[in-house]
């Protein structure tokens, strides 16, 4: 079979045709359109180095058309990457199209390296995720850019750029402390100076958190976590709009990126479950953190969905719900934390977080920081909380605190 037969041309690509739906449906229809998935239910796996010919005027032919849904080499997809790639991006109103990454890490090194030269400077908010940070202080000092750390908490966002900042990056909630940030104005301040803005939108996802209609340029995701949800995938995705998609798929294909089928697959399936395990973690993580704030060990809880949470105000202007993710300052030092979280049982101790399980993992904030100090006493503990019984894992809890407090 040529590469014009079979499946019908310029169908893939990331780009969303769909009529307006509510989020939970297009988590369901997204990416599965006939001319991707066939007749069958989810899109097949194609697994292929190599795209045959019919001819070498289809050869020369394909030479200028870069784009999805056009099968070319290996390393450009094939309908199992296209059909994720279109439901990712379906979930973003305004979107034009998503790429997507071997990890979450990668995806975020590819947006800026798509955005950024040497001699460009960069702001980067102060509670962003340790690898962005080693990357902007590591391989991107080495190109020649600039990285200029700002506190997530400021409210005077023009004061952040100066004439070479070309790119802003933000974390909202961050994924350690959970400040809020103002997303709709830095983005404005923003735009007035053509600053590309980025969100690591990974904690509430497009399901919770549509970001490019806030304003933001370029959404990230590590689909690693909530959107694969089974903990058996790497992966990351940038979702844009139209004026920088070709610069974003650029450097990707310069830069050799490529997901294989399989991963994208696995992700694909596991979209289709977001709606409902979103609001399981969201429902159970709340129960969780409001007990939590009862607890005499507990000296405080920073989950933006509580009221007399900091940022509780812009989370609930801006986001329609929340996830499994937050923290907790124990008040006893890091050797009675520690103590309290190898005494849990239904929680295990891992970077990770998104999937069906519950982690806990004690962190030292004041490591990750540039310019906002972390003084608070007591130990900070983040919490994954799974799709356990919230009965079971509240008994795990307790039975740790008192393991932590008396030694046994």
């Amino acid at each position: 079979m040529g590469l014009g037969q079979g499946y019908p041309q310029g169908t893939g690509c990331g780009l969303s045709s769909h009529k307006p739906q509510k989020p939970a449906t297009k988590t369901v229809t997204a990416g599965r359109k006939a001319s991707l998935t066939g007749p069958v239910v989810n899109v097949p796996v194609w697994r292929a180095s190599t795209h045959l010919y019919e001819n070498v005027a289809e050869l020369e032919a394909g030479k200028g058309r870069n784009e999805d849904g056009r099968f070319f080499y290996g390393r450009r997809g094939s309908p199992t990457q296209w059909s994720l790639a279109d439901a990712l991006t379906a979930m973003e109103p305004g979107a034009h199209g998503t790429m997507l990454y071997p990890s979450g890490v990668a995806a975020i090194a590819c947006a800026l390296l798509s955005v950024l030269k040497a001699g460009d400077v960069l702001l980067m908010t102060d509670n962003a995720y340790d690898p962005s940070r080693s990357l902007a202080d590591g391989f991107l000092k080495r190109f020649g850019v600039e990285t200029r750390y700002f506190d997530p908490r400021t409210a005077d966002y023009d004061a952040l750029f100066c004439d070479r900042t070309r790119a802003i990056l933000l974390e909202s909630p961050g994924s350690l402390t959970f400040e809020m940030q103002d997303i709709p104005a830095i983005c404005a301040s923003a735009k007035k100076r053509n600053v590309v803005t980025l969100l690591d939108n990974t904690w509430a996802t497009s399901y919770f958190h549509t970001a490019l209609d806030k304003g933001i340029d370029m959404a990230i995701l590590s689909c690693t976590k909530y959107i694969v949800g089974h903990s058996d995938v790497m992966m990351g995705s940038v979702t844009t709009h139209d004026k920088l998609w070709t610069k974003l798929r650029h450097t990707a294909q310069q830069l050799g990126q490529t997901v294989s089928p399989d991963d994208a697959y696995l992700a694909s399936r596991g979209l289709r479950t977001l709606s409902v395990r979103m609001k399981a973690h969201e429902a159970s993580a709340l129960h969780i953190a409001q007990w939590l704030q009862t607890q005499a060990d507990v000296a405080a809880v920073f989950h933006p969905a509580l009221p007399d949470c900091p940022g509780h105000d812009i989370w609930k202007r801006d986001f329609t719900g929340s996830s499994g993710l937050f923290s907790f300052i124990h008040t006893g030092d890091t050797a009675t934390a520690a103590a309290f979280v190898d005494a849990l049982q239904l929680f295990g101790i891992g970077y990770s977080w998104g999937g069906f399980e519950s982690l806990a993992l004690p962190v030292q904030p004041e490591k990750y920081r540039s310019v906002v100090a972390w003084d608070k006493p007591g130990t900070l503990i983040r919490l994954q909380i799974g799709l356990e019984d919230t009965d079971d894992l509240i008994a795990d809890l307790g039975q740790a605190f008192e393991v932590a407090r008396t030694g046994r």
